[in-house]
């Protein structure tokens, strides 16, 4: 009798350490005990809330998918969908951190408010839903505050827009042929629409086919470097180029409304 309490309390003890041993391993590795049902679950709630419009709360869904599961096979997917909802929102009226509310005072223009928050007209403009120039005191506009910075990783030809340490987009880029992209810290200094390709012996305009510089142009501390479109959208995420930064168009074209002039810009290996 006395062998089989014995044995009787060791089971016991021996359940309640498999418990506790599973509570632990709850808490340290989630995504070990989370069924795909569960984690599918999880990103159709995110994807209904994006749907219904509340971006914010999407945005928050996604980001606890990626803090709770990076290991997930879903994880990428769910970074994409912070990315893209970064961009919506920063465009978009919605007030977010890093924005503010600004009522605007006489004398103020787009130019004045944008210099003075360190920002651009266009992206004022975007979160506004602004057509034109005009703008009367009293009325309020979102206005960004928060500078970004720029983060070119040459050995995975990709370009970070960062706030501070976080990622805020990111971009496959076309990077110089044999690592010639030169590497430091430098700034924007200049930024062109639609510019004009200066090549030896002749000027190609732009719209023109032969014009490697694509829609946009942002030009760099480092004399004849800059970060610009393409005629050649195959060519992005290699080294393609003679040491610039190259960009599909339709994303340098959203870069450009964003940063503005003496922005940071760090090129790595």
């Amino acid at each position: 009798m006395d062998r089989k309490r014995i044995l009787i309390i060791g089971i016991a003890v021996f359940a309640v350490g498999l418990l506790a041993g599973l509570k632990t391993l709850k808490q340290s590795c989630p995504l070990a005990l989370r069924s795909r049902a569960i984690v599918s679950a999880e990103s159709a709630q995110a994807r209904d809330l994006e749907a219904r419009g509340d971006l914010i709360a999407a945005r928050r869904e996604y980001q606890r998918l990626i803090n709770e599961m990076p290991n997930s096979r879903e994880v990428l997917l769910w970074q994409q969908k912070v990315e893209a909802l970064n961009i919506a929102l920063l465009f978009s009226p919605t007030l977010t951190p890093g924005s503010i509310e600004y009522e605007i005072k006489p004398g103020d223009s787009l130019e004045k408010i944008a210099r003075d928050h360190r920002t651009t007209v266009e992206l004022i403009k975007k979160s506004n839903g602004l057509t034109g120039d005009s703008i009367f005191p009293g009325k309020k506009l979102k206005v960004w505050t928060v500078p970004f910075n720029i983060v070119v990783d040459k050995s995975q030809n990709t370009l970070l827009l960062k706030t501070d340490d976080t990622v805020f987009k990111s971009y496959t880029v076309a990077t110089g042929t044999n690592n010639s992209t030169p590497v430091g810290t430098f700034r924007i200094i200049e930024k062109i629409t639609d510019p004009p390709w200066y090549k030896p012996g002749a000027v190609i305009p732009a719209g023109s086919p032969e014009n490697i510089l694509g829609t946009r142009w942002l030009g760099l501390t480092k004399q004849g470097y800059g970060i610009h479109g393409t005629t050649d959208p195959k060519s992005l995420g290699t080294q393609a180029t003679a040491g610039c930064i190259r960009m599909a168009n339709r994303d340098v074209e959203e870069l450009y409304s964003i940063v503005p002039l003496g922005v940071e810009v760090t090129i790595v290996d």
